[in-house]
């Protein structure tokens, strides 16, 4: 015979989303730590008197037992492990963590346990939590995201001529998967000017350990440009546009006025 999964099982995850269902229930999308992304049905939580409504919110880490049903598992049980409260008190960190979410969301499919994604994600959320160097933490998220799922750019030689890069200014395409030198680079309608030094910060993420990296500030004229390239790759992995960079700038622009 061959291998069922249990009808009931525990789970640890972060809820990525929900989404509303019949006239009680809602839908959620679940990163867990056993079986990866998965989907699950929250009987009766939008009722007044739920117990599992305030553990069921996006990107709270939540301990899960769960019932497997025909299509949608089913939570039976849910109690919070980490809230992670700072972030919901600060608009700011708020927009960053739902980027978070979003990002792993868009780039994962239900294919089983990731161990190494499921880390990721909750070690950004408690690190996004007490770091003062949030968009240090966003930006090592992004490319140590893109290692895992595959996409790791090339920054060392030109994706075209496979020379080593040099200290100047270089281009970097999308569809060539990373680093074009000048000579190939130049007017390519596909590839893009970036500065020596926002491609050094980059480099640096790429092969720097988080606790290399936890207490660097990126200079603001770096920072912006190493964002819209970084924005503008995941796009094209994506074939569009993520949702939360417009909102996580709408937010940052509030706060300038």
């Amino acid at each position: 015979m061959g291998y069922r999964k249990p009808r009931t099982f525990h789970a640890q995850a972060v809820v990525l989303r929900h989404l509303e269902f019949s006239e009680a229930d809602r839908i959620l999308t679940l990163f867990t730590r056993e079986r990866g992304k998965i989907k699950a049905i929250a009987k009766g939580v939008r009722k007044i008197r739920s117990r599992k409504a305030g553990h069921l919110e996006p990107f709270t880490l939540v301990s899960l037992y769960l019932a497997q049903g025909r299509d949608l598992a089913i939570i039976t049980q849910a109690e919070t492990v980490n809230a992670f409260i700072n972030l919901r008190d600060d608009l700011t960190h708020m927009s960053y963590a739902a980027y978070i979410v979003e990002l792993l969301d868009r780039f994962t499919y239900e294919e089983g346990e990731d161990r190494a994604l499921y880390n990721l994600l909750v070690d950004t959320l408690k690190r996004l939590e007490i770091s003062p160097n949030s968009k240090t933490v966003i930006h090592y998220y992004e490319v140590r995201l893109l290692d895992l799922l595959g996409f790791r750019p090339n920054l060392q030689t030109c994706s075209n001529c496979g020379e080593p890069i040099q200290a100047e200014n270089q281009y970097f395409t999308a569809k060539g998967g990373g680093i074009y030198c000048p000579r190939c680079g130049k007017n390519r309608p596909n590839a893009w000017p970036v500065t020596m030094a926002a491609l050094k910060y980059f480099r640096y993420f790429q092969r720097s350990k988080y606790s290399q990296v936890k207490d660097f500030a990126i200079p603001d004229e770096a920072e912006k440009e190493l964002n819209a390239l970084i924005e503008r790759y995941l796009t094209y992995l994506l074939e569009r546009g993520l949702n939360t960079p417009q909102f996580m700038r709408d937010v940052n622009r509030h706060k300038g006025d």
